[in-house]
């Protein structure tokens, strides 16, 4: 509900497309800097109590949002921003805990599926029950906030399964960073993440003031947020297709089609309706990067390294919320909010570029014994032999 309210109530609060960039650019800095240092104070503090720590973050940012003014605004936007990145940083971990590699295709057309009602009728109930009573989706937010913290401690987690770890802390806390520059493909999987991000910032922050710009309504980003997010029904379709292909297949689909249909709704001069049209379409093959483009990442994580490279994957929604608004604010200074569609369009044909990168047969298990050689994609992980060149005997590639 919040993701379509927020826009609307900082344009309200601020009346400047432009000033609203500028909130999200520092919200965006801000929150980059707090998801990098999640894994240092997870040594500090139990993973757990960081979890509840965020949820707490979260109620107290959407009751601060009730209260009709600018510096409200902003605190709220800033505190649920803050929340969402430590909850993400828990959960990826968690994830990465209990779900194997290759299960991880499956568990993410699984969480879209499940997540399918809440995001198709979110954004548009959001708007309207903004409309009727402006503190209700803010309110009803913060309950389901709780529940979810209510959800969290019944299934008792704890501080999830630690492979290894050394017995002091790191005394830099962004000492991973090395770690993670010096795996090609965790790089990659994450610029696809970053990508597939600044295409959803301008749809979800852009789009509802392009309507309002063009006498459209407030109501109508919602309810097209709504109407793009029934797509995720699908899903399971959607896995269908990238088994019968492969990851690669089904990234760079994702990545071109979204990416020509956002330079086309940023034609200058274009007709509003058309152009809405046009993103909504191309918001069906963001769904479809929602699925698949995170993959080359989790893939590729050592179990070693899960919580430090899950607050690596995580700032991919910071890294977004500092590009998309600073990128935008300095369009918005020459061009309409169209020329935002069309910068975010060539972004995501540069990720369908790097895509191109990727092994064609990624996400498929190679295995390989004494002469004999075959392939499957439900097939158990086995350790490589003392002094083998390769990770594991039967490998992800």
């Amino acid at each position: 509900m919040l993701i379509s309210t927020f826009p609307l109530v900082m344009y309200r609060a601020l009346q400047d497309a432009a000033v609203v960039s500028e909130v999200y650019f520092g919200v965006g800095v801000a929150s980059l800097i707090i998801a990098l240092l999640v894994p240092y104070l997870i040594w500090f503090m139990p993973r757990r109590w960081v979890y509840v720590a965020g949820t707490a973050m979260f109620v107290a940012g959407a009751l601060l949002a009730t209260v009709q003014t600018p510096a409200a605004a902003i605190a709220g936007l800033s505190l649920v921003t803050f929340a969402v990145v430590t909850t993400f940083v828990c959960f990826n971990a968690y994830v990465l805990d209990y779900i194997t590699k290759i299960e991880l295709g499956r568990f993410e057309t699984s969480r879209l599926f499940y997540s399918a009602l809440g995001w198709t009728a979110g954004p548009a109930l959001g708007v309207y029950l903004y409309d009727w009573w402006q503190p209700a989706p803010f309110l009803i937010s913060a309950l389901a906030t709780v529940a979810m913290l209510v959800v969290f401690l019944v299934m008792r987690l704890g501080n999830g399964k630690l492979i290894t770890r050394n017995h002091a802390a790191a005394a830099n806390p962004f000492a991973y960073l090395r770690r993670f520059l010096a795996q090609p493909r965790l790089v990659a999987g994450w610029l696809f993440a970053v990508i597939r991000s600044c295409g959803w910032w301008v749809y979800v922050v852009y789009l509802p003031i392009y309507s309002v710009q063009n006498g459209l309504g407030e109501q109508l980003g919602g309810i097209v947020l709504s109407i793009s997010n029934g797509a995720l029904f699908i899903t399971p379709l959607m896995l269908r297709f990238m088994q019968r292909n492969s990851v690669r297949t089904a990234v760079r689909t994702g990545f071109m089609m979204s990416g020509l249909l956002f330079l086309l709704a940023g034609v200058p001069q274009g007709i509003p309706q058309i152009a809405i049209l046009l993103l909504m379409s191309g918001s069906f093959f963001l769904i479809l990067l929602d699925m698949s483009a995170g993959l080359p990442f989790l893939l590729a994580v050592k179990p070693s390294e899960r919580t430090e490279m899950s607050a690596i994957y995580a700032s991919y929604r910071d890294v977004s919320g500092i590009l998309t608004p600073g990128a935008a604010w300095l369009v918005l200074l020459i061009a309409p909010i169209s020329g935002v569609f069309l910068i975010s369009g060539a972004g995501l044909v540069i990720g369908w570029i790097l895509a191109g990168k990727l092994h064609p047969k990624l996400g498929r298990v190679r295995i390989a014994v004494e002469g004999f050689s075959a392939e499957s994609d439900h097939i158990e992980i086995m350790p490589a032999p003392q002094g083998s060149a390769a990770p594991e005997h039967a490998r992800l590639v």
